[in-house]
């Protein structure tokens, strides 16, 4: 089986590219200019070189804040291009798996939020994802859409990393304590798709198979009870450890509003294809024996 990874560098796509030949999988991971999705000339070059099973379109618009002073580059990439690339599996007859966000919802449900909720986005990035899950699958019947959240690895820039480098800058961090959702590590996204992989390119159009899907870590958490676990895991392996403070979302306001209770109900993705949400605290411990090395045995 080959796999047509779009965005390269990013974490879930770094990820696919270690864990997918484990599984047996030719893996062709590109990034501008070999596969530029805003271009069709571009995807359709990236498609004779692959000459791919399926599709994995990793790459995306993230920059949460930016994308509120950007929204037609946010657009091009997050709903234009991901629906060029989606159009361009379905000539082939190709499955296109699509990565999303739990920003397509407002966080005002009280309760996680199943694939069948109303999606409200509240910036121009939830906006634009919502509208590339839309177009994806408006282009290509053999779409799934895997919506994820709070993405972490050893790879790239993310909230472990970030946390880390300011615990040996500060005595203290102040962390938001009032934002309920769940770490996913990109490894386990990885491992999820391998899985789904053989049985996207088996399934026919119209597969219960096919379609809208959560996935991410559990259990669920606030970001600062995500930043005291890295804190403490760090201070496991001999790096100090600073006082964690907990503060409000409006103590630490953004250009971009973030949804207050965005957590993902997982249930549907077991039902439909057996797979269980990965526990990010033991996930997370092997992200920081990757970035620090294994735990400090504890003197008697």
């Amino acid at each position: 089986m080959r796999v047509l990874v779009a965005g390269r560098e990013g974490q879930v796509a770094r990820a696919l590219a270690s864990v997918l030949p484990r599984e047996g999988h030719a893996v062709v991971a590109l990034e501008p200019p070999e596969l530029d999705i805003t271009d069709a000339g571009s995807i359709e070059a990236a498609m004779r070189q692959a000459q791919p099973d399926l599709v994995v379109n990793a790459a995306a618009y993230t920059a949460v804040d930016r994308a509120e002073d950007e929204p037609e580059a946010a657009m091009a990439v997050n709903c234009d291009g991901a629906a060029r690339l989606a159009e361009a599996a379905a000539t082939r007859g190709l499955p296109v798996l699509h990565l999303s966000t739990d920003y397509v919802f407002d966080g005002t449900k009280g309760a996680p939020y199943v694939e069948a909720d109303a999606p409200n986005p509240l910036g121009v990035y939830g906006a634009t994802k919502l509208a590339g899950e839309g177009a994806v699958l408006a282009c290509n019947p053999r779409s799934l859409i895997l919506r994820t959240a709070w993405v972490c690895s050893p790879d790239g820039a993310n909230f472990v990393k970030t946390m880390l480098r300011l615990a040996a800058e500060r005595p203290e961090l102040r962390v938001v304590a009032d934002q309920q959702g769940a770490p996913t590590f990109a490894e386990d996204l990885a491992d999820a798709i391998a899985h789904l992989a053989p049985r996207m390119i088996a399934a026919p159009a119209g597969d219960p198979g096919f379609g809208l899907f959560h996935l991410t870590g559990v259990p669920h958490t606030t970001w600062h009870g995500f930043a005291a676990a890295i804190l403490d895991g760090a201070a496991r392996r001999g790096h100090p450890r600073p006082a964690l403070a907990a503060i409000a979302t409006a103590d630490y306001p953004t250009r971009a509003r973030r949804p207050a209770d965005a957590r993902l109900d997982c249930a549907r993705i077991g039902r439909v294809h057996g797979i269980v949400p990965a526990d990010w605290r033991l996930s997370l411990a092997r992200c920081l024996d990757a970035l620090l090395g294994p735990e400090k045995e504890q003197q008697a």
